[in-house]
């Protein structure tokens, strides 16, 4: 039997990279028997410090400021040019603060994942901690998921649920999920990768030998 190809994936990051870092310690090329190969880290702020993760851990990296270009659609171009460019067979969006074109989505479909800062599809947007706080809810999370034109909609592959605790504000409800979000993308991502994820009837099915007991977690200690 044939040894499955590793899964080549580009990572797109506006900021400080922590998912990326949580992926790189994962699937890294140091890594050994990692299903993953990560291809190229993008950026559209050339001062990112997730740049500078990638480097360190020698995987090519890449910034194309948006500001260089006229709209939306030339800058999306760029990126699809050298995402293909690199080799990679997904796009992993980790902290990648700018909406793309729905042609650019359509190009990537279901080959194309985000992770959110909480249980989708309740809390869409931005400030979601904050907005949990607020409506009182008795848990919160993250969600990995394919990426539609809506924002934040797609079949959802996994996520991660903690309960909110009654002395916690935005900044610590933020940092627990942020654990979180480190344990529950480079799961999903497995699972995509060893082929145990498909979409139907835009719905994510995973398969069940996968999760026992569910694509729900609570994570240890919160």
């Amino acid at each position: 039997m044939m040894a499955r190809s590793k899964l080549k994936i580009a990572i797109l990051i506006s900021g400080r990279g922590s998912n990326l870092q949580s992926l790189i310690d994962h699937f890294g090329p140091v890594i050994t028997g990692s299903p993953i190969e990560i291809v190229l880290v993008l950026s559209n702020r050339p001062d990112a410090f997730g740049l500078e993760r990638a480097k360190k851990a020698g995987i090519p990296s890449l910034a194309i400021d948006h500001k260089a270009y006229p709209d939306r659609a030339a800058f999306d171009a760029a990126m699809d040019q050298a995402i293909r460019a690199s080799g990679a067979e997904m796009v992993v969006l980790a902290g990648f603060l700018r909406l793309l074109t729905d042609g650019f989505i359509a190009g990537w479909r279901d080959k194309l994942v985000n992770i959110h800062p909480a249980l989708l599809p309740s809390f869409k947007g931005l400030h979601t901690h904050a907005r949990a706080l607020e409506a009182g809810v008795r848990f919160h999370g993250c969600t990995v998921h394919y990426v539609r034109p809506e924002m934040d909609t797609g079949p959802i592959i996994a996520q991660a649920a903690l309960p909110v605790r009654p002395d916690d504000t935005e900044e610590s409800l933020g940092r627990r999920v942020l654990e979180a979000e480190h344990r529950l993308f480079p799961l999903a991502l497995r699972l995509i990768a060893e082929g145990k994820v498909r979409v139907e009837n835009e719905r994510a099915i995973v398969d069940d030998a996968a999760f026992a007991g569910g694509v729900l977690f609570n994570p240890m200690g919160s």
